[in-house]
């Protein structure tokens, strides 16, 4: 009887060794530097998809241990740092769980703050300044106080250092609210101040970006041409270097916030003998002519403007990167801005699928809400499928550019699916409200007139479809 107590206690002290054993090994795992431990629980990583390739005799047991509430909280702890950024090169991807896009609390903490400003400063006179096409200076620079406009720029000159997810999140919240003002952070950011923080030199940097990310200026991009459109290698502007000046002759054709009392700088392509480069014209220089401003459908609270330059001056240092690579350069910009586009779209979709829901809860007819026909029930259904879509393909596209890798179809895909998502998001929209749909004193009508140009804005769909198409590898032309 003694022995077979004896035996018992044996065990049952070997037992605990051994799983004191494995729980000091488990919490002893490093994610951040992904040790040896790490790489036994996690298999071999294949960079290209995420997946984790394990042998079929390590398998069952990996499993084991990765679903481990210690390893699970280890983990966690890795990925979900203060901000995506910090994680850039730091944490290899780990399957599925390091592939993901999901937002921290931080992006949401941002999240609930713009959407907190957007709600009070600008919903209650979004229809006013739509009715009236007036820009409200004071309101942009509000968002400049707000450091919306730094985000995504180094401490250096004034920016927060943060990723671009959360300038997305920033101007989804603000296409929520209002289309007009999302557009102009999204254009002040990303057409704006970022040519100059990519391509322009450390005093071109040092002189406009400061003001530019801190929203007290604005600056515009000047690509489009009256007779090019998305052909924007067909640039006619010109560039003539005549001593130490570059002059500049030519036009440029719907150019977002370039005709504001606080627009600073307009960044322009022109025709060289080197090929198309690009320039940093300040407002107000003599011969760049901001013409009236359009008689746009929607975008009536964003400032939009055509641009003459009739032997227009400005110093020789003022060429914006190497001469010859301009065309290149904005190009790249645009890759950018297509995701920006495509959380714009995502706030304009998410919004009207919002109004839609709750006036289908509201709204009695035939003796009870209309949200109870299948008919109108299985759209708003098919409507919150292409709005989680748009998120997901949006966010993707953030942190592939947050992690430095190729962004040009995850943009392009995400531009394209979102963007005709809130068109027909507004379109349903304005099918659930009937008859109120069409009256100016709800939001819809104005979501309506302005998911019109999300399709055609920083690239159509017909080119979006083409620069997919054409990474599928088809010969398409």
């Amino acid at each position: 009887m003694v022995v077979v107590v004896l035996v018992v206690v044996v065990l049952v002290v070997v037992v605990l060794v051994v799983l004191v054993a494995v729980v000091l090994v488990v919490e002893d795992v490093d994610v951040g530097g992904l040790d040896v431990a790490a790489v036994t629980v996690v298999g071999a990583i294949d960079d290209c998809d995420g997946v984790v390739a394990v042998s079929a005799a390590d398998r069952s047991a990996q499993a084991e241990v990765i679903r481990s509430p210690q390893v699970i909280r280890t983990i966690d702890r890795a990925l979900t740092p203060p901000t995506i950024r910090s994680v850039v090169g730091r944490v290899p991807a780990l399957a599925s769980t390091a592939m993901s896009w999901e937002l921290s609390e931080d992006h949401e903490l941002l999240r609930a703050t713009v959407r907190e400003f957007a709600e009070q400063q600008i919903a209650p006179h979004a229809a006013e300044w739509d009715r009236t096409c007036h820009f409200p200076i004071d309101v942009v620079q509000a968002m400049g106080d707000l450091g919306l406009f730094g985000i995504v720029f180094p401490e250096r000159w004034g920016g927060g250092g943060g990723d671009f997810a959360s300038l997305c999140v920033a101007i989804e919240e603000l296409g929520r609210v209002d289309q007009s003002m999302g557009i102009t952070l999204s254009a002040g950011v990303g057409l704006g101040a970022n040519p100059i923080f990519r391509f322009g030199t450390d005093d071109q940097r040092d002189q406009w970006l400061p003001d530019l990310v801190a929203g007290r200026t604005l600056g515009a991009f000047g690509l489009t041409e009256p007779d090019g459109g998305s052909d924007a290698g067909a640039t006619r502007t010109r560039a003539v270097l005549d001593g130490d000046e570059w002059v500049l002759n030519g036009s440029k054709a719907f150019i977002t916030n370039c005709g504001t009392d606080i627009t600073s700088i307009v960044t322009v392509t022109a025709r060289t003998d080197d090929g198309i480069s690009a320039f940093v014209v300040p407002a107000g220089t003599p011969g760049m002519i901001i013409e009236p401003a359009y008689d746009k459908l929607g975008w009536h609270a964003s400032d939009t403007h055509g641009i003459t330059f009739v032997e227009c001056r400005i110093p020789a240092e003022h060429l914006l990167g190497a001469p010859g690579k301009g065309f290149r350069n904005f190009l790249s910009i645009l890759d950018d801005g297509r995701i920006a586009i495509s959380a714009l779209a995502l706030g304009s979709a998410r919004a009207c699928l919002d109004a839609s829901v709750e006036y289908a809860k509201q709204r009695d007819a035939f003796g009870g809400p209309i949200g109870r026909f299948q008919g109108l029930a299985f759209q708003l259904s098919d409507l919150a499928v292409q709005v989680e879509n748009a998120h997901n393909l949006t966010y993707k596209a953030a942190w592939l550019k947050d992690q430095g890798r190729p962004i040009g179809q995850a943009a392009a895909m995400a531009k394209l699916y979102s963007t005709e998502a809130a068109m027909d998001a507004a379109r349903l929209a304005t099918q659930v409200f009937g008859g109120m749909g069409f009256m100016e004193e709800t939001p819809i009508v104005r979501f309506y007139r302005d998911a019109k140009i999300l399709e055609v804005g920083e690239g159509t769909s017909e080119i979006q479809r083409l620069v997919i198409a054409r990474n599928l590898g088809l010969p398409v032309e």
